[in-house]
C-alpha cells in the first residue's frame, strides 16, 4: 500500500480574519468565555479565516462544556449513589466526549504546542501570488 504525497505548499484563502469576531450570542458563559481569550490570539497570528469561524465555535463549545461538567462534578463527585450501587457519574463521559472534541479543534485552530510546531502554511509575502498554483 502506498501513500500519497503531501503537498509542498498548502494555498490558503484569503479571508483572513483581522479583527477578532465578537462571539455568537448562543455560546454559553463558559464557552464564550474561551471565544474571547482565544478569538484575539488566532487574529494576531493571522491564522483565522472565515471558514474557521465554524471549528472555533465547536471548540469553544466544547472547552465550555468541559467546564460546566467539571463544576457539576465538584459539586457530585465522580462516584454516585443508585439503586444498583455506586456508578461512574453520567457527566465524566460528556466531559471526555467534550476534552477530545475540544483536542481535536485546537489543534484544527492551531492552538496545541504540536500543531504551532508544524511548518507554516502561510508565507507573508506570497499571500496573493497565485503563480505557484500553476494558473
Amino acid at each position: 500500500m502506498t501513500r500519497g504525497r503531501k503537498p509542498d505548499r498548502i494555498v490558503t484563502g484569503s479571508n483572513t480574519v483581522a479583527e477578532a469576531p465578537r462571539a455568537p450570542a448562543w455560546l454559553s458563559k463558559d464557552a464564550k468565555t474561551e471565544w474571547n481569550r482565544v478569538a484575539p490570539i488566532l487574529t494576531d497570528r493571522r491564522t483565522l479565516t472565515e471558514a474557521d469561524l465554524g471549528t472555533l465555535e465547536s471548540y469553544c463549545t466544547a472547552t465550555g462544556t468541559v467546564r460546566e461538567m467539571q463544576r457539576i462534578l465538584n459539586r457530585d463527585g465522580a462516584i454516585v449513589d443508585t439503586d444498583k450501587g455506586p456508578k461512574r457519574h453520567p457527566a465524566l463521559g460528556v466531559q471526555n466526549a467534550a476534552m477530545t472534541t475540544a483536542r481535536l479543534c485546537a489543534a484544527e485552530l492551531g492552538l496545541t504546542p504540536v500543531s504551532r510546531s508544524r511548518p507554516a502554511i502561510r508565507d507573508e509575502a506570497d499571500d496573493d501570488d497565485v503563480s505557484d498554483l500553476g494558473l
